[in-house]
């Protein structure tokens, strides 16, 4: 299968190649068979990551740390609705329990059109193919006043922070009462994407980064951080050399790449 993806919508690429490798590892942090199955059907390069076992890790952890985030959410709240922005070629809505009401993928057109030829739209799961920033995706969610999680899994770092902020606010004011759970870049990485091991094979820049986050409260009253999680703290031994540097104070602070769990209060 050929596709033709750049600049940011490249990117999805990196995560489905990452999860499917994990996959095939004896000792994995997750599994993806559905991941495995679209890399061997999608004419790409991919071997072009062979080298980017930092990529390959880091997406490993952050997939398990939104599983396990979502998992608890949805355990918490029964027939919740799930709403993914920029959802790429995530398979978390086939992977994770059914237990949720309604699952909204959403994504730019050329990609769902992509997405369209792996799923399909059924009962309780729905994509929708427009960009986050035209908000009459919105008239499209069923929540019914159902507890609402928004997902935002490696899309943040692409826009300009007053973009990020313009985000959050809508957000709170379409989804009162919502949680949300996404990965964050360390400052340090703005407009290094030419650097990072796997991003560097493709057009998109690193525009948008927090030390940590606590600071997106700083883009409404409304926002209230919850916690994070550092890819540092988890499977040590797989992060080589690498594990020793980030023990060091400072450098961990220059590189605090984060899962962010907040909530919108009403």
């Amino acid at each position: 299968m050929k596709i033709s993806l750049d600049g940011v919508q490249e990117t999805l690429l990196i995560p489905l190649w990452a999860r499917a490798v994990e996959t095939s590892r004896s000792d994995p942090i997750i599994t993806d068979q559905y991941a495995v199955s679209m890399i061997e059907s999608i004419a790409y390069d991919f071997s072009k990551f062979k080298s980017a076992w930092m990529s390959q890790l880091g997406v490993s952890i952050r997939t398990m740390l939104i599983d396990k985030a979502l998992k608890d959410f949805m355990y918490r709240n029964d027939k919740s609705v799930i709403i993914n922005i920029g959802a790429g070629l995530d398979t978390r809505f086939m992977r994770l329990s059914q237990s949720y009401k309604h699952w909204y993928d959403i994504d730019l057109p050329d990609v769902i059109e992509l997405r369209r030829r792996f799923f399909s739209d059924s009962g309780n799961y729905t994509m929708l193919a427009t960009s986050v920033y035209d908000y009459s995706w919105v008239d499209a969610i069923r929540s019914d006043g159902s507890p609402v999680m928004i997902i935002a899994e490696g899309v943040l770092m692409y826009f300009e922070e007053d973009e990020v902020g313009s985000l959050f606010r809508n957000l709170i004011d379409f989804f009162p009462g919502a949680e949300m759970i996404f990965d964050i870049l360390a400052p340090f990485l703005v407009n290094r994407a030419k650097q990072h091991d796997s991003v560097k094979y493709t057009s998109a820049k690193f525009k948008w980064g927090i030390q940590g986050g606590q600071a997106v409260e700083a883009f409404s009253p409304s926002i209230r951080f919850i916690e994070e999680w550092n890819y540092y703290d988890y499977y040590p031994r797989r992060w080589r050399w690498f594990r020793f540097p980030v023990m060091i104070p400072a450098v961990r602070r220059l590189l605090n790449n984060c899962i962010v769990h907040t909530a919108f209060q009403k």
